[in-house]
């Protein structure tokens, strides 16, 4: 393999320097490791040289748009931003090197680009070890698309010292919960260009077909939706196999098996089957910031989405009216937000609409004056520049271009044509009156200063000899000729035409500072509509540090909204009542499950001879014994508030690396065995059924459970791996 060049060669990494997270291993399985870390450094390395590589094919060496034979206009849209830049011939270049189809070239190409230019750290950390090349995905998807540079690189350098901080703790970061922390903060973060995104790919719903490349006669049918959607769509499809029995002497099928044929049915023969009717529980977590219109996502089944669906999927299951985020337009605003002239409190437009519109008028009148001026002759060098236009653009035309209807000064440089002026040096049969004069004769034959005289038929006044001090125009020129039209002649022609090019070019001047005032309009109306959602009770909502600081910011029918939806009992859309959890705030760990009845009733004395109301009472409550874990369950099965509370507090399988969710019924698993151990939540974890069976039937693995959830898990080779509850 040839030597990788000095630029773009990763820098030498010490392959313990930053050890795993479990540590390292004795034998093949430690060979795994160090094979497994060179891989992401030199995917790393090849990152850095495909950019290179990339850098070195610019996209200015293609055809520009519009010319025969270039990219189409479709193509170059549906293109990649990066990869706008990078010619269209560098994807075969790569494939061919890498013996790799076109699709997975121009992938590697579009990742490695990203890479570089927008995940630098990302790249470092995988040239040190920190993370492995399934850590990528993760980071490319859900990092890498934020548009603001300063948020992207704060969101990178947060997830990758978690992960570091993780792994000094002993804390195994597996991609999928890499991912759930990237989301988490992307939608803190970027709620804006996150809800972007995902409007852009509600657009793209839709079922697709593909067939199996594997088995022939298989296909797969793919449903692209929203998470609620989908989550609800395959628990209902759940639920239904596992209300269906097999029919007697017929091979048993597997719950997927069945999945599939409940599809079928409802979709293909609906109300002609005998399918029974079910019902669907999915787990909704929000915090009271989501609730009162803020941006703080939600979970749906342990997947995060963004707070406006997690708001859209309550509204309708109960009934309830929950803000949905959105504040009034500002005054003098119409119903799309757009600024509306002479509207507002005031009946004027706002300061920014003002001082637009004064920029806009001073630039329309600074116009018309120069206009005027050229009409009398006295046209000004330069064009007046748009409002807004900062991009130095000046009019390059000489300075007597068109004065009066004078010929162009410069029209030849040094008075001579232009060496590629017509080909073959000789000057074309129609470049000059229909008698054919100069037809086809040497092009210095033809201009003065070459070595024969030209006759002063419709040529240029600027093909005079140097110093000369003719400024025929085009009339003087018709009546040395005996031609009676001023406008005949080729010269004429190209004259207007350029009259015509400088109109063009002036109308397009005037549609740029319409377009950049339109976008500084836009752009300031933006910022009045996030300022008045900040000031509002969401955007307080959003910034508050606690629960109680959020529940002040919020108008008081919001309240009542609220008070409403958590005392509300289990029918209609509910499965269960609503319930509170009280997290630690700096780690997001559970530390009590209630409900809006207990904590009425923790919030009374409890004696029978009171008579205040429970939300009331102001006697001495330091004898009740307030909210914490619920109390240890006696038996082997635990109590339902011990069962509902480590449901809530694990809710995907504890072991490591497992992103399963833990079944609705049973896979609660004593740490140590009871009776030996408690049933208490401080001696339960959930697993999926897989993991289940492992704990009891793997030889020789220990598993080690602390009174906060946390577990540790400790491998036949001595590897130990611990995993925390996921944080709220």
């Amino acid at each position: 393999m040839p030597p990788v060049a000095d630029p773009v060669a990763a820098p030498p990494v010490d392959p313990v320097g930053v050890p795993p997270a479990a540590g390292w291993a004795e034998g093949a399985l430690g060979a795994v490791q160090e094979a497994d870390r060179e891989i992401a450094r030199w995917t790393a390395v090849r990152a850095r040289a495909v950019a290179a590589f990339a850098a070195s094919r610019p996209s200015s060496v293609d055809r520009p748009q519009g010319q025969r034979g270039a990219m189409s206009a479709e193509r170059w849209a549906a293109r990649p931003e990066l990869l706008r830049a990078v010619s269209e011939w560098a994807t075969p270049e790569l494939a061919v090197a890498l013996q790799a189809g076109a699709v997975g070239a121009e992938q590697l190409l579009e990742r490695s680009l990203t890479l570089v230019s927008r995940l630098p750290g990302t790249l470092t950390a995988l040239e040190s070890g920190l993370l492995h090349t399934g850590h990528l995905w993760p980071l490319l998807g859900k990092v890498a698309p934020i548009a603001d540079d300063r948020v992207r690189a704060e969101v990178e350098a947060l997830l990758l010292g978690w992960v570091a901080a993780r792994a000094a703790g002993g804390r195994v970061t597996t991609p999928g919960q890499l991912g759930d922390k990237a989301r988490r903060e992307v939608a803190r973060r970027d709620a804006a260009g996150a809800a972007d995104r995902l409007a852009r790919a509600l657009k793209g719903r839709g079922v697709f077909f593909r067939a199996d490349d594997r088995v022939e006669g298989m296909a797969t049918v793919t449903a692209a939706l929203g998470v609620p959607e989908a989550r609800a769509l395959v628990a209902a499809l759940g639920a239904y196999a596992d209300a269906l029995d097999d029919p007697p002497g017929s091979p048993p099928r597997s719950r997927g098996e069945k999945m599939a044929d409940c599809l079928l049915e409802l979709v293909l023969r609906p109300g002609k089957n005998a399918l029974p009717p079910v019902q669907v529980l999915l787990t909704v977590v929000a915090s009271v910031s989501t609730l009162a219109g803020g941006d703080a996502p939600g979970e749906v089944d342990g997947q995060v989405v963004p707070a406006e669906m997690v708001r859209a999927l309550l509204r309708a299951v109960s009934g309830f009216r929950l803000p949905d985020g959105a504040e009034p337009a500002p005054e003098g605003a119409g119903s799309d937000g757009a600024a509306v002239p002479g509207a507002g409190c005031a009946g004027a437009p706002g300061p920014w609409e003002q001082e637009a519109q004064a920029e806009l008028e001073a630039w329309w009148a600074e116009l018309e004056l120069r206009v005027l001026a050229g009409a009398l002759g006295e046209q000004p060098d330069r064009a007046p520049a748009p409002p807004g236009d900062d991009s130095g653009l000046e009019d390059t035309r000489p300075e007597d271009a068109w004065r009066g209807e004078a010929w162009l000064r410069d029209a030849w440089p040094e008075d001579a044509c232009p060496e590629d002026a017509w080909p073959e040096d000789t000057c074309p049969d129609d470049a000059w009156p229909e008698d054919g004069r100069h037809a086809g004769e040497p092009c210095s034959a033809s201009r003065v200063g070459g070595t024969g005289e030209p006759e002063t038929g419709n040529r240029p006044a600027g093909g005079v000899e140097e110093g000369s001090e003719v400024t025929a125009t085009a009339a003087g020129e018709a009546a040395a000729t005996g031609d009676d039209d001023p406008g005949a002649g080729w010269w004429a022609a190209a004259d207007r035409a350029l009259q015509d090019a400088g109109q063009a070019a002036c109308a397009a001047l005037q549609a740029l500072g319409r377009a950049r005032t339109a976008v500084r309009t836009a752009q300031a109306a933006t910022a009045a509509v996030q300022a008045t959602w900040a000031t509002g009770p969401a955007g307080r909502a959003t910034a508050a540090a606690d629960a109680l600081t959020a529940l002040a910011a919020l108008a008081e029918d919001q309240r009542e909204q609220l008070g409403a939806l958590l005392a509300a009992t289990a029918g209609g859309g509910l499965a269960d009542r609503p319930r509170l959890a009280l997290t630690d705030a700096t780690t997001g760990a559970l530390l009590a499950l209630t409900d809006l009845p207990e904590l009425r009733r923790a919030a009374h004395c409890g004696a029978a001879a009171c008579r205040r109301a429970p939300e009331t009472c102001d006697h001495d409550l330091g004898a009740r014994p307030g909210l914490g874990l619920p109390g240890p369950t006696a038996g082997y099965r635990p109590g339902a508030a011990l069962d509902r509370f480590v449901r809530a507090r694990d809710r995907r399988c504890r072991f490591p690396g497992c992103r399963r969710r833990v079944p609705a019924g049973g896979e609660l698993d004593h740490t140590r065995a009871w009776p030996d151990g408690p049933t208490a939540a401080a001696n339960l974890a959930g697993y999926c059924t897989t993991d289940h069976r492992g704990k009891h039937q793997a030889p020789d693995w220990t598993h080690t459970q602390h009174r906060d959830g946390t577990l540790t898990v400790t491998t036949p080779s001595g590897l130990t791996a611990t995993t925390d509850p996921p944080p709220y």
